[in-house]
């Protein structure tokens, strides 16, 4: 099978204007709004702990990993579940879209027009009908302590 008949599956979702996608073979679940505790003394970034069948799970805002402002007031976000080596972790998004099949020749690099927080953590994009679709890096997403080091120097 040629690279040009390969199709990846995203798990896609809003942020604001953002069209964004995850593969979903990182994907454990989607579920919407959880209660969260939150955490004191940690970066904006880690918006809380939620209870997920027994298990603490840290929830990551996209909206300040991304540098954007918060979710109107009496709007709730949705967590996509990612399953990672040492426990799940779930990000917080506008609203959940469609599984979508791409086809792996149609990916591209990140434009260089793009900058700050939406570069760093893209691995790249797919042209669609009617948008772009941003292919997130979770391993990049997810590092946390880069982030508090990153909020350290700011």
């Amino acid at each position: 099978m040629s690279v040009e008949t390969i199709n990846i599956s995203y798990c896609t979702f809003t942020l604001g204007d953002l069209h964004l996608g995850v593969p979903v073979t990182e994907i454990q679940e989607v579920i919407r709004a959880q209660v969260r505790t939150r955490v004191p003394l940690v970066s904006s970034v880690i918006n809380g702990l939620i209870n997920l069948r027994g298990e603490l799970v840290t929830t990551v805002d996209l909206r300040a990993r991304f540098g954007l402002p918060p979710l109107a007031v009496g709007t709730e976000s949705m967590n996509v579940v990612v399953r990672r080596d040492d426990g799940a972790v779930s990000i917080l998004v506008d609203e959940i879209r469609d599984v979508l099949d791409v086809v792996a020749a149609d990916f591209e690099p990140v434009p260089s027009m793009f900058s700050g927080p939406c570069r760093d953590l893209m691995t790249g994009i797919y042209k669609l009908e009617d948008s772009l679709l941003l292919v997130l890096d979770i391993d990049r997403l997810l590092d946390v302590p880069a982030v508090l080091r990153d909020e350290v120097h700011s």
